[in-house]
């Protein structure tokens, strides 16, 4: 419209009056070379999470380990991290998110590489412990940088890409530590890290900014009670199936430190003056909301993960090779839902991308308990593909629903307590699968052991197989494999109606959570 009499247009208004809120917090001249270096280091950590646990029985041979205490090599990784998880907020703003997070990965591919030259089981826990450490700081300051550096409207997408490699790395890691561990050697699941980690260190040092230094007091004693509830939380997950749970003391008494420790840090976070974690972000109902969805995300994700390859290598036979490929349409379905995620959170909103999500999880978990041991591999691939729509569709949106509403200063505790819910999940779902798998595996042997007749072994004669010596004890192997693995099948698909009653009860109760103001194009100027 032409101006009239030398006056504005009509709905003109001077840009300097015009305040910019899709503004990013970091702004940055290489965005996109900086995302990649982000990116190298989030995966190598994420990797780093289950790469290991495929080469433990190698590790035990060549470290001089019992099956009791090679498991250290997993245990001191989950606490060194879940303890050093609180802390990132504090150490970030007080020695700068930049230096914290090259000094992190830097630390990280160090200790990779002294993990692969341990000689003994102590100095393989030592170095794993100083691993967790720095994978702490590495996973909750990466996705803050892809937050800082990334204009609000392109939030969404950033974690969609952030949420790849989370996803991406956990799922693959098994399937990657095998390869490297029947190829190679158990010494290259550690050594992979360091030809990705050295360019993702430099371009960091060339390209990362850093957030403005704070002097923030640290809460001393909410870390200790939070830290020591960790911990004991931890360490009793991980030791429960080995120890019998409630009938060994140490668990129990591992228990009562958590509860109690856990128990004053939640009445010493609302009363200090100075909580280690602001109280804006542990009252925000979204952020609140996310936390509880991500420590399912985290529940439901590893039970998969640690599930399946036993399943398939166990009961059907397959190579690890074998295993990684069949389970490598599950990764497939993450990248393609959540490049789907991120162009429809703004569309349809975060919540019914989230329960339409956890819905296809849970038909997904539905079909795996229709399956049978005389069937090939496609319905793993099948399942595995729509398993990973329904994953990839829920991660970024709890990401933004977790962050829409916070104010940018806590973006690092924030990040921090997602990362270590989704451990917390991780660990509690493999405790808790891996014993109802073995108790359930158990029963079901004595009940079809105890339902064995004549009439149902027609090509065994139970009532005179022990007069037939060596052939008879041949038999009766050959029947105990059968039961044992009929036993096995019938305690995976519990696991697997127990994993999909969890995910869709889950369903509706997203709606709890406020929709958040989602930032897309620009408003239009109006007078």
């Amino acid at each position: 419209m032409a101006s009239v009499a030398g006056q504005p247009e009509r709905n003109t208004v001077p840009a300097a009056a015009v305040p910019d809120t899709d503004v990013a917090a970091l702004p940055v001249k290489h965005r996109g070379l900086l995302m990649v270096a982000v990116m190298g280091a989030s995966i190598i950590q994420f990797l780093d999470s289950t790469i290991a646990n495929v080469a433990i029985p190698h590790m035990q041979t060549s470290l001089g380990a019992t099956s009791e205490s090679v498991t250290w090599v997993l245990t001191s990784f989950i606490i060194a991290s879940a303890v050093a998880t609180p802390i990132t907020g504090w150490l970030s703003d007080r020695v700068g998110s930049r230096n914290l997070f090259l000094w992190a990965v830097f630390g990280f591919l160090v200790a990779s590489m002294l993990c692969g030259i341990a000689q003994n089981l102590t100095e393989m826990v030592l170095f794993r412990i100083f691993q967790g450490v720095c994978a702490a700081f590495i996973g909750p300051i990466s996705q803050t940088i892809m937050l800082d550096i990334n204009r609000p409207s392109q939030q969404a997408k950033a974690m969609a890409i952030w949420g790849m490699g989370v996803m991406i790395g956990p799922i693959s890691g098994p399937m990657i530590g095998g390869w490297l561990t029947e190829s190679y050697s158990w010494r290259w699941v550690f050594y992979i890290n360091i030809p990705i980690g050295i360019p993702t260190l430099l371009m960091l040092w060339w390209l990362l900014p850093s957030r403005p230094i704070t002097r923030r007091r640290l809460d001393y004693v909410g870390y200790l009670l939070f830290a020591i509830g960790l911990a004991s939380l931890q360490l009793m997950l991980d030791r429960g199936q080995t120890e019998d749970w409630l009938e060994s003391t140490e668990v129990i008494v591992e228990l009562f430190i958590a509860v109690a420790a856990l128990w004053m840090f939640g009445v010493y976070l609302f009363t200090a003056k100075n909580p280690i974690f602001p109280r804006g972000l542990v009252t925000n109902t979204n952020f609140l909301t996310a936390l509880v969805y991500m420590l399912i995300m985290g529940m439901v994700m590893i039970a998969i993960s640690a599930l399946l390859p036993p399943m398939l290598q166990g009961i059907y036979g397959y190579s690890v090779l074998d295993t990684g490929l069949i389970l490598a349409p599950r990764g497939v379905g993450v990248l393609i839902s959540m490049f789907i995620a991120s162009r429809l959170v703004t569309v349809i909103g975060p919540r019914w991308l989230i329960a339409i999500g956890f819905a296809i999880c849970a038909y997904s978990l539905w079909m795996s308990t229709g399956w049978t041991i005389e069937m090939g591999w496609e319905p793993f691939v099948i399942v595995g593909l729509i398993q990973g729509l329904g994953t990839g569709l829920c991660f970024m949106p709890l990401n933004v629903i977790a962050f829409a509403t916070l104010p940018p200063a806590y973006r690092t505790d924030g990040a921090g307590l997602l990362n270590l819910f989704r451990s917390i999940g991780a660990s509690a779902s493999i405790s808790l699968i891996t014993t109802l798998l073995y108790r359930n595996m158990q029963q079901s042997h004595a009940d079809i052991g105890t339902a064995l007749t004549p009439f149902n072994t027609p090509g065994v004669d139970l009532s005179s197989i022990d007069r037939l010596g060596p052939v008879g004890d041949g038999a009766l192997t050959a029947l105990n494999a059968m039961v044992t693995q009929q036993a096995a099948m019938i305690a995976y698909l519990d696991d697997f109606w127990l994993l999909t009653w969890l995910v869709a009860l889950c369903v509706p109760l997203i709606f709890l959570a406020k929709e958040p103001k989602m930032i897309g194009k620009p408003p239009p100027i109006s007078d």
